[in-house]
């Protein structure tokens, strides 16, 4: 432990009682980490949307007052991952489009929940720059440094928005250190802001590989798929293939993982494709049921169209499961190198005959032809705990070794 090592993690991300996965990669952030700091405390802007549609904040003074003076009284510590201490910082925002009010919002929020004081950290960690990174920097202590974490999907939208992207380029500019969990964040941040570009730096979610699976699965029959239920994950492309793996081999079963706003369609889609008997909609899972999940099935399915970076690819792999993955971008990253080990990528495509022959390529070469230790004991050196949170210490700690 570095006795001098006080560190604030400010983040919108966070698990609550109410969403026990929202931000689950935050909070392994902050397990990771624990162990070599003197004091960690973690400030979670929860977004309560509040108002009419469109309209701003402003629009109900009455509101914000009361929130203002409740907000300042309202701090209750909470014991979190490796004993770091639990902020929650409820964060009114205008149910608005425009991130550039988001940001604004986290930063004030933070600064009323203060009591208009700074942050006591000498280092400051924030997720999701809009939002966390812009609170951390109008509220860190004159010379602190602020490191800034961004993971988020929707970053090429939130770039559209011409405030917003000023905002984001201004994050940039003031951050000590800029870091992003993949390769496509990379490539759209250096795209967009190249006099930045040399200023990106990787830092992967960590992954716990702890307990794996005693041995590889002989057969590849129960799939299993995490994911949110949403147009960007591709359910139903999934369902469409699994149906056609079906009548190939009707031993197969799918687990499905996660919920979402399309669930009800996805679950009607099973029924018309005659898979009622065959697939299993478990809803959302707790962080902690995840690995147990991956050790119990025999293949995961991943049939995204775009990732950031792929948590639970290497959250497969750490449990010893085979994985058959799209190249959606963070898991070309992730698998580079031990593709043939760990299972197979297959390319984005609408068509669902693509993945039914990459299952077939898979199951014709395995256990012979895959390694899913090897790849795993790769993956573990670059992603586990104690691999992120040394690459954390490097990063706060560089000034002063410098």
């Amino acid at each position: 432990m570095n006795a001098d090592r006080h560190v604030a993690v400010v983040t919108p991300w966070y698990p609550d009682p109410q969403v026990t996965y929202a931000g689950a990669f935050v909070r392994a952030q902050v397990e990771a980490v624990s162990g070599g700091c003197a004091e960690l405390e973690v400030y979670h802007l929860k977004s309560w949307p509040v108002g009419a549609p469109g309209a701003p904040l402003d629009a109900a003074p009455a509101v914000l007052d009361l929130h203002a003076r409740l907000l300042a009284r309202s701090d209750a510590p909470l014991a979190t991952a490796g004993g770091a201490v639990l902020h929650r910082v409820p964060t009114l925002t205008p149910r608005d489009p425009e991130w550039i009010t988001h940001s604004d919002a986290s930063a004030r929020w933070l600064r009323t929940f203060l009591g208009g004081a700074p942050l006591k950290a000498p280092i400051v960690h924030a997720h999701v720059p809009i939002t966390g990174g812009w609170a951390a920097l109008e509220n860190a202590a004159p010379g602190a440094r602020v490191y800034l974490t961004e993971h988020s999907s929707f970053l090429a939208q939130l770039l559209e928005q011409p405030a917003a992207r000023a905002r984001y380029e201004e994050v940039l500019d003031r951050a000590d250190g800029f870091f992003v969990v993949g390769e496509p964040l990379h490539d759209l941040i250096s795209a967009e802001f190249p006099h930045h570009a040399a200023k990106l730096e990787y830092i992967a979610n960590p992954i716990d590989f702890g307990a794996p699976r005693a041995e590889p699965p002989a057969a590849l029959r129960r799939w299993l798929s995490v994911a949110a239920l949403n147009e960007r994950k591709r359910i139903d492309y999934l369902l469409e293939a699994f149906r056609r793996c079906r009548e190939q081999d009707p031993a197969l079963r799918l687990t499905l993982a996660g919920d979402g706003k399309l669930r009800a369609n996805l679950e009607a889609l099973a029924a018309d494709l005659g898979l009622l008997d065959s697939v299993e909609f478990l809803g959302s899972v707790d962080p902690a049921e995840v690995p147990g999940l991956m050790a119990s099935h025999d293949l995961f399915v991943h049939t995204s169209r775009h990732e950031t970076f792929g948590v639970v690819v290497v959250e497969a792999l750490a449990a010893g499961t085979p994985v058959l993955v799209s190249r959606c971008g963070g898991s070309d990253q992730v698998l580079r190198g031990i593709e043939d080990e760990a299972g197979l990528l297959y390319d984005v495509d609408d068509d669902p005959g693509v993945l039914v022959a990459a299952y077939g390529e898979l199951r014709a070469r395995h256990p012979g032809r895959t390694d899913v230790a090897a790849a795993r004991e790769h993956l573990r050196a670059k992603y586990s705990y104690e691999t992120v949170a040394a690459r954390h210490f490097e990063v706060w700690d560089r000034k002063e070794q410098g």
